[in-house]
């Protein structure tokens, strides 16, 4: 029975005399329909969202508590820990491909959002918010959509009086021993060498990784540690992430940061926007939708930048960090983020064989 027709029934029921006792049953029964129907309620109806999140939570939560507060809907967030930086989740979506609990993947580099694209994890969605956002940072089937970027830059020691400015130092004999990179087989250090290797083919992949072992490289635990040790003297320099790089300035530690192989013959560095993800199946597709339009939104985008996440806005019109180029100003590295996703798991038997394992 619709609810119009109740309640003309149960006025009926009044103005005929009825017993008081069925109206007031009627009325009962009225007031559990309603509440059935509201249980029934999609959870999109709800207003609610799951969100999965690598990108590093003192970052990320703060966006999307505003999103909560702007559009009524809560987000319940799943964090990456710092032990499982960038996989943790991930694995937790490969987990649960036949009954995904999340709704959106928010990453902290697009290689992640890249490999569930191609194991059917993610669902195609273009944004209105990405328009503008340059196409070598989006998926073209709209699986994945890039926004506020990372750089991998060198991180050098002031005392160091001519800096080397291209990734290619680390090979030079002039600087043995004085390198030091974090550990191949983790996190955005991987990513970069699989970028290597789309880049410039295995073999000149593979001799650079052999040279860098000849000038007596040194391997840290993380990006982080690298500019510690940057930082501290021990080491001329690292490849590390612009972040690590810009908070240890922002502290006032004795280093600078150098993008690399700007030069016109060069490779140019390799930029890690975040991506967001539509996940495939997921409770609240709708509210999936909304929060993605939010973080590829221009003024996400400045926030980021102006947070200690220090990242580069991929909008045209929004201001960088001071210690940022613009992306319009910056030689960025040319790559394929699916070709790079590939490579990553056909080069890791060779890395695990570089590193020692």
């Amino acid at each position: 029975m619709k609810n119009n027709e109740f309640y003309n029934n149960l006025e009926k029921s009044k103005s005929s005399g009825s017993n008081p006792q069925s109206g007031r049953l009627a009325a009962l029964i009225f007031v559990l329909i309603v509440l059935c129907a509201h249980c029934a309620l999609p959870e999109s109806e709800r207003g609610q969202v799951v969100a999965y999140v690598s990108e590093d939570q003192v970052f990320s939560e703060p966006i999307l508590r505003e999103f909560e507060t702007e559009t009524g809907i809560k987000v319940n967030a799943v964090f990456d820990t710092e032990e499982t930086k960038s996989t943790g989740v991930l694995n937790r979506l490969v987990a649960e491909k036949n009954n995904p609990q999340a709704d959106v993947f928010w990453a902290n580099e697009p290689i992640r959002a890249e490999i569930l694209k191609q194991q059917g994890i993610s669902a195609p969605y273009i944004s209105l918010s990405a328009a503008g956002i340059p196409d070598i940072f989006k998926d073209p089937q709209g699986h994945w959509t890039g926004f506020s970027a990372r750089t991998r830059v060198l991180v050098v020691h002031q005392k160091v009086e001519i800096p080397p400015d291209s990734i290619q130092a680390f090979t030079d004999p002039h600087w043995r021993g004085q390198g030091v990179i974090a550990n191949p087989l983790f996190g955005t250090t991987t990513t970069a060498l699989a970028a290597l290797f789309t880049s410039w083919g295995g073999e000149r992949a593979k001799a650079f990784l052999q040279e860098l072992k000849q000038n007596d490289i040194r391997l840290s635990s993380s990006n982080g540690e690298s500019a510690d040790l940057v930082a501290a003297g021990e080491f001329a320099f690292s490849l590390v992430d612009s972040d690590d790089a810009v908070s240890r300035m922002r502290q006032g530690r004795p280093i600078r940061m150098v993008h690399p192989d700007q030069g016109e013959d060069q490779i140019g560095c390799l930029v890690l926007p975040n991506a967001v993800v539509l996940i495939k199946g997921g409770g609240n597709p709708e509210n999936g939708k909304r929060l993605i339009d939010y973080l590829l939104s221009k003024e996400t985008e400045r926030r980021l930048a102006l947070s200690d996440a220090a990242q580069i806005p991929l909008h045209a019109g929004v201001e960088s960090p001071p210690e940022m180029p613009s992306i319009e100003d910056l030689k960025t590295m040319q790559v394929d983020y699916a070709k790079v996703a590939g490579k990553m798991k056909e080069i890791m038997p060779f890395l695990k064989e570089w590193v020692g394992y």
